[in-house]
């Protein structure tokens, strides 16, 4: 079992980073194609690079990187939901017994995993629908029910990581925190000295 959700966590962090890198790469691709066009159009040396780029094609990228990036949203909810990076206002319950603190988290959980399986599930139901039609995107003439899927996807997934969480909460008492100041990698610096820890000053 344990093997088995440390695969998913790596699947759900590898394309959250593939999402991103590509989405990234590919706008920076279509914006330089964009900006040498237009340089080559208007100066005459360049004309031979004109018709060599004008025949490529990245009126598409656009959409694309749309589209990767709903994607990316709907599993970075769940990445936020499982590491607590998800900023919450909890003033009020950090004040509250302990009794009453740990009922209202859990509450809040299961209100977050009820409503997100909901979400999933009218996604799942308008994803079918919509399968059933000829609906493509514009550019790149994919089906939509191919990217509206990320709505059932994501959903399902973050209402899993909420009852993760609980069940983490229910064993422990502990909730998911993220550190803003630490850095993956990165060892904290020794408070008595500049250098980290087994660096020689």
């Amino acid at each position: 079992m344990k093997m088995a959700m440390k695969i998913l966590d790596h699947l759900e962090e590898w394309l959250i980073a593939f999402l991103i890198a590509a989405a990234t790469a590919l706008i920076f691709v279509a914006v330089l194609h964009r900006y040498a066009l237009d340089l080559s159009a208007k100066t005459k040396v360049l004309s031979g690079v004109y018709d060599v780029l004008f025949k490529i094609n990245l009126s598409w990228a656009q959409e694309l990187c749309i589209f990767m990036f709903v994607w990316m949203a709907k599993f970075g909810a769940a990445y936020g939901v499982r590491t607590g990076i998800h900023v919450g206002v909890d003033v009020l319950v950090n004040r509250l017994p302990d009794r009453f603190r740990f009922g209202l988290i859990l509450f809040s959980l299961f209100a977050g995993a009820f409503f997100t399986g909901t979400i999933g599930t009218f996604g799942t139901i308008f994803v079918y629908d919509l399968a059933h039609t000829d609906q493509t995107s514009p550019d790149m003439e994919l089906p939509m029910w191919l990217i509206y899927l990320a709505i059932p996807c994501g959903s399902y997934l973050m209402s899993f990581r909420f009852l993760q969480v609980a069940w983490g909460f229910l064993k422990t008492g502990e909730l998911p925190h993220h550190d803003a100041a630490h850095v993956e990698g990165v060892e904290a610096l020794p408070e008595a000295g500049l250098a980290p820890a087994g660096v020689a000053r």
